[in-house]
């Protein structure tokens, strides 16, 4: 069993794993399976009460932490798509040849343009340039601030 808590962007949730070695008809039919996952996900998001349980088979041989941390990461870039598709409509366009990576490049560079700008919702940034060229240039010729590090 492994456990994280995350407190950030208007979320207050406990993060639970627990995996149980996977019974041999499970083995069987997916071949290389060999535990079966439980993440469970408890707490609050924007002050409403939340919960999610999501339960995997998997053949991986690691420590439960890291399979907590592997998850989570799983989800942190499923939400990075999640704000690509829902705000830039990315899966509705059927792009071929080099034509998807150009356009993700371009998309991925607006978003980045939008933070640096710092927006915090990329809806609020898009309505902000949308029609004015001119704060899209500005935006466009802004020097990151320097990092610390």
């Amino acid at each position: 069993m492994a456990t994280d808590h995350e407190i950030s962007h208007g979320r207050d949730i406990t993060w639970t794993l627990r995996a149980k070695e996977a019974p041999q008809h499970i083995s069987e039919a997916w071949i290389g399976t060999g535990w079966i996952v439980e993440v469970a996900a408890a707490g609050t998001r924007d002050s409403k009460p939340f919960q999610a349980k999501h339960v995997f088979l998997t053949s991986l041989r690691t420590t439960p932490e890291a399979l907590l941390q592997l998850v989570r990461d799983r989800w942190s870039i499923e939400g990075w798509h999640w704000i690509r598709d829902t705000q830039l409509h990315e899966d509705a366009h059927r792009y071929r040849g080099n034509g998807a990576g150009v356009m993700a490049t371009l998309r991925t560079a607006a978003l980045n343009l939008l933070r640096l700008a710092g927006f915090r919702s990329v809806r609020a940034g898009l309505q902000a340039v949308m029609h004015d060229i001119t704060a899209l240039l500005a935006m466009a010729k802004r020097r990151p601030e320097p990092n610390p590090c």
